[in-house]
């Protein structure tokens, strides 16, 4: 980035660097970045002593709670085949009474919500 393009930008804003090398972003480049927590931000150093910090664009990945959640049921499957047992009708019953009247498009991407 050109210190021309610095000067150009839209919003600048400052934060302290505490004794533990952290920092806090500033709430309006956060909301300027969309930042949420947990999510990963980029650093790139540029000649001159310059950085530009931006939203690190990633694939989502796996969940490793859900993950290993996964692979525990996949080796109790495997260990014990017998715990294995089909649903009953009272247990589809009770299935088509807790979801009477929801509608689902299966094709629809899924939310945070």
């Amino acid at each position: 980035m050109l210190d021309t393009e610095l000067a150009n930008s839209t919003l600048r804003m400052a934060s302290r660097l505490t004794e533990r090398s952290q920092t806090t972003i500033p709430a309006a480049i956060r909301d300027a970045l969309g930042l949420k927590p947990g999510e990963f931000i980029e650093y790139a150093l540029l000649p001159g002593g310059k950085a530009i910090m931006s939203r690190q664009q990633r694939e989502p990945q796996d969940d490793p709670v859900v993950s290993q959640f996964l692979a525990f049921l996949e080796n109790d499957m495997k260990k014990n085949p017998h715990h294995i047992q089909p649903a009953t009708e009272d247990v589809w019953a009770g299935i088509e009474a807790l979801t009477a009247g929801v509608e689902v498009d299966l094709d629809a991407p899924l939310t945070d919500d």
